[in-house]
């Protein structure tokens, strides 16, 4: 059976899967500048011999065709860059590019796929349809990869009926998979506003616009968008991680600049919410004597599993894993922007855990500590392979 072949195909190819995301690891390349992660890819691809086609820059798109008959198509995706952060775990693949760091897994989504394409070329004979993968640059910035090459037409010729995405999950034991039909993650926004007022010396505010206070009482107030306007039943994230206030102890400064994030799971909420917190901020800064600028850089769309193709993908990965080792998952209010390919075709974004307690493999993705137990390997590439070929009817 086919499941058995893929089985030993993975245990087969799990060290080179594992020296595939070490060097990955240790040489990490920001979004949009994914230059030598693309090459490396590349001539991965060039030893299946695998053709492949450029987008988005760094992006990599490359066909495994079945021999049997079929017309059905299935997109596998991985991301491919890095974050800015400096590593601070003491491994033997740290990296090696100080300030960058794979704090998010993509070394392992790429690796992953790599071996994935290694596991279906030599199957090639024992199914029908085909594989078109996806090695996407720039997921962690605006606008995002995945954007990028849907416009430069990654979901055309051939068109797949499926997209599969699989991501790292700190938080489920490496060995099992999680996953969410319906809507899964948030969109998300960046907030950037500048509050203005009249600055002067602390001991005479009477002679001042003090913009330090306008911006208080503006964090206070835009949180009822989200507290009274949103439905309760529908979640809303509003939070403002970064505020500049210029000053000193005795020195009212002239403004006062902050950054902040709103994400939810409604696109129609969404666009009323921009035009609520905009005109509530507007509106309060001018009572106040002062005035702001509230820009709002639209970001992804919310990700939805289209629910019969998760369904089923649900169910082959508990056939490959035993139910045991399939999980349900919460709706995570992170971001993500396989998403994009969630609002054109049918999708299906699962979970891949990666922890281990005892060896203290425990960090939250964006964490200078983060790592990935690479036993997930044993069942990441294998268990991709058999959710394409049992998608494309094999």
């Amino acid at each position: 059976m086919i499941k058995e072949q893929i089985q030993q195909l993975s245990k087969n190819i799990f060290n080179d899967v594992v020296s595939n995301r070490r060097h990955l690891h240790s040489h990490p390349e920001l979004s949009f500048h994914e230059v030598e992660t693309s090459a490396f890819v590349a001539g991965k691809l060039d030893e299946l011999g695998l053709k492949y086609e450029r987008m988005a820059d760094n992006g990599l798109v490359a066909l495994i065709k079945g021999d049997k008959p079929s017309d059905k198509v299935v997109a596998l995706r991985a991301d491919m860059d890095a974050l800015p952060i400096t590593e601070v775990n003491e491994v033997s693949y740290k990296s090696q590019n100080v300030g960058v760091m794979h704090a998010c897994g993509h070394d392992a989504h790429t690796s992953s796929l790599l071996g994935t394409a290694k596991i279906l070329t030599d199957l090639k004979s024992q199914f029908g349809g085909t594989i078109k993968l996806i090695f996407q640059p720039a997921e962690e910035k605006l606008p995002g990869g995945a954007s990028i090459m849907i416009k430069e037409g990654v979901l055309e010729n051939p068109k797949p009926q499926a997209v599969l995405g699989q991501h790292v999950m700190p938080l489920i034991d490496a060995g099992k998979v999680g996953f969410r039909a319906g809507k899964y993650m948030a969109s998300t926004d960046e907030i950037y506003v500048t509050v203005r007022g009249k600055g002067g010396h602390g001991a005479q505010p009477q002679q001042n616009v003090d913009p330090v206070i306008i911006m208080a009482h503006m964090l206070t107030a835009l949180q009822q968008v989200v507290s009274r306007f949103a439905d309760p039943k529908s979640p809303s994230v509003l939070s403002f991680g970064k505020v500049i206030a210029n000053g000193a102890t005795n020195v009212i400064p002239n403004e006062v600049y902050l950054e902040g994030t709103f994400r939810t799971m409604d696109e129609k909420w969404r666009n009323e919410a921009h035009i609520k917190m905009k005109k509530m901020a507007e509106g309060l800064c001018e009572s106040m004597g002062g005035s702001c600028e509230f820009n709002i850089m639209r970001g992804y769309p919310f990700l939805i599993n289209e629910e019969k193709l998760t369904a089923a993908t649900r169910g082959h990965a508990e056939d490959y894993l035993g139910k045991e080792n399939v999980l349900d998952l919460d709706i995570w209010m992170a971001a993500e922007d396989f998403a994009y390919y969630s609002q054109v075709a049918d999708s299906c974004f699962y979970r891949l855990g990666t922890r281990n307690e005892s060896r203290g493999i425990t960090s939250s993705v964006h964490t200078p500590t983060f790592d990935v137990e690479e036993d997930a390997f044993k069942i990441s590439t294998g268990l991709m392979a058999y959710l394409a070929v049992k998608q494309l009817g094999n």
